[in-house]
């Protein structure tokens, strides 16, 4: 599929990090974006800077994605392209330990199921609901395809760390729905792909002191650094260009399996 002003684009998380990226270079290549984010002074910043439209977006809510969709639609039709960037990483060990009192404690389950309403069940939720307007859409490809969902999971998903249970369980529910929504959507011509980042240079990481951004920079294989958010988003328009790309997890994170902790 060629990316140019004719394609509309919606990208979750879009007001930082990977979304931004994904978003900027979206715009870049002429498509009509729209930034779904929680962040609505910088959502509205990237906005204005890329002739965008931001909207206030919360995916774990049914009315909040229905109400950012139907507000995106307006702007701009229904989107062929959907990259879905927002997520949270939450560390917590299944069993830690009180400083004050030494008392042993149990992973907080609210906490576990946020990162997947979050992470995961809002990953579909923006699938499911983006499916069903753009299967009714004409198709713009030769091979009929209609549009792609591009995901993001995480390394994490299958060498998470410890502490990190929610997290990688939730980023490895976003792969494993990929294939099987992938196989189902292809009657309708729509492409379903996941990509799993390692290390990257985001808000996640930007109260590292640099000493330990250094250590875990050094800890990547080749090129011995942390990814860039440009680097996930030249993936994202590899896979929006390449019709062939269609029901896979690929690894973004230059040969690094992170050790247990």
């Amino acid at each position: 599929m060629q990316l140019d002003s004719s394609i509309a684009a919606i990208v979750t998380g879009g007001a930082s990090g990977l979304g931004e990226a994904t978003a900027r270079m979206l715009a870049g290549q002429g498509a009509r974006v729209a930034l779904f984010d929680l962040n609505a002074e910088r959502g509205e910043q990237v906005a204005a800077e890329i002739g965008g439209l931001f909207v206030a977006c919360d995916v774990t809510s049914e009315t909040s994605v229905d109400q950012a969709l139907a507000t995106a639609r307006a702007a701009h039709g229904v989107a062929r392209i959907v990259v879905n960037c927002a997520g949270i990483a939450p560390g917590r060990r299944i069993v830690s330990k009180k400083r004050e009192t030494g008392e042993l404690i149990a992973h907080d389950t609210a906490l576990f199921e946020k990162a997947v309403a979050i992470n995961l069940t809002g990953t579909f939720r923006m699938i499911a609901k983006s499916a069903a307007a753009l299967a009714g859409l004409e198709p713009v490809t030769v091979d009929g395809g209609r549009g792609v969902f591009i995901c993001t999971a995480s390394i994490a998903a299958e060498d998470g760390q410890i502490g990190q249970a929610a997290y990688a369980a939730s980023k490895a529910g976003v792969a494993g729905m990929t294939l099987p929504i992938a196989r189902e959507l292809a009657s309708v011509g729509i492409r379903v792909m996941t990509i799993m980042p390692g290390l990257f240079e985001t808000p996640m990481f930007d109260g590292l002191p640099e000493e330990a951004r250094a250590s875990l920079a050094v800890s990547v294989p080749h090129p011995s650094r942390l990814g860039k958010p440009a680097e996930y988003a030249a993936l994202v328009k590899s896979i929006v260009e390449n019709d062939m790309l269609n029901g896979s997890a690929i690894r973004l994170d230059g040969a690094l399996r992170m050790a247990p902790k």
